[in-house]
């Protein structure tokens, strides 16, 4: 069976002599695990397209339970990221993060738009990852079933909460006074700022994502706890977060 559809790349490892083995993101087969065979080889046509985060009209050949690229047309290369480390390397971290989040073979729905449009934004409109960053943090887990209750404090009802935290666990807001600092597991403040700016990355259309504007601490402030909110729910780190934070450490970082 052949299959022509659309693919990020998510993933590649070396395999045998020349070959690569793609873990893939479609809007229609969902993420799938693919051979590109040959495509290390020089001059091999299937080569540009079978990097990590290109976005390819792929023609995937499939055999007993087994798939294999056959063809690939690049549409988009994300090619500004790649000169630029601190993006490559936040790029990466999204394809993790989107990659533990979608089971193999399962629909992607609104995550695959979701990456596209933060490595767009990252290569082509100059977006700030310490920006894109916790938009796309705070979207995934959301779009993904993990979306903090955002309305109001969890005890008291009130919309605007005095002192709110959220409970990384939980998912809740609380009013200080209201239990923030005593209750089980961790919890952290959420200036008003910084509130407003989840509520808006939680429920704002997919292309008005990155249209809200924080400076100084309160930016800070927000990549902290989408970062932390995420890790919490998912009760794992990611190797490609890790490098991002040593690359923003070196001279010129965003660290």
């Amino acid at each position: 069976m052949h299959v022509t559809t659309r693919a990020i790349v998510l993933r590649e490892a070396a395999y045998k002599e020349s070959d690569k083995i793609l873990t893939l993101l479609t809007p229609d087969l969902g993420k799938i695990t693919a051979q590109a065979h040959g495509c290390r080889k020089k001059g091999n046509g299937l080569s540009a397209a079978c990097q990590q985060l290109v976005w390819s009209e792929m023609t995937l050949a499939e055999f007993r339970g087994r798939w294999s690229v056959t063809e690939a047309a690049i549409e988009l290369e994300f090619r500004a990221l790649r000169s630029d480390l601190e993006r490559l390397s936040l790029g990466a971290y999204f394809a993790e993060v989107i990659e533990s989040l979608v089971p193999e073979g399962n629909p992607p729905d609104e995550l695959l738009p979701l990456l596209l449009n933060c490595l767009y934004a990252l290569d082509r409109l100059g977006a700030a990852p310490e920006v894109v960053k916790p938009a796309f943090e705070l979207r995934a887990v959301s779009l993904a079933g993990f979306e903090p209750l955002l309305d109001g404090c969890a005890v008291c009802g009130r919309p605007d909460p005095e002192e709110p935290q959220l409970s990384l666990t939980e998912g809740v807001l609380r009013c200080r006074s209201c239990g923030g600092e005593r209750e089980g597991g961790i919890s952290l403040p959420v200036s008003a700022a910084t509130l407003a700016a989840m509520r808006h990355i939680v429920s704002c259309p997919g292309r008005r994502l990155l249209s809200f504007r924080l400076e100084g601490a309160a930016r800070s402030e927000l990549a902290d706890v989408c970062e932390a909110f995420l890790l919490a729910q998912l009760e794992r780190g990611f190797r490609t977060l890790d490098f991002y934070k040593q690359i923003c450490l070196l001279p010129g970082g965003a660290g």
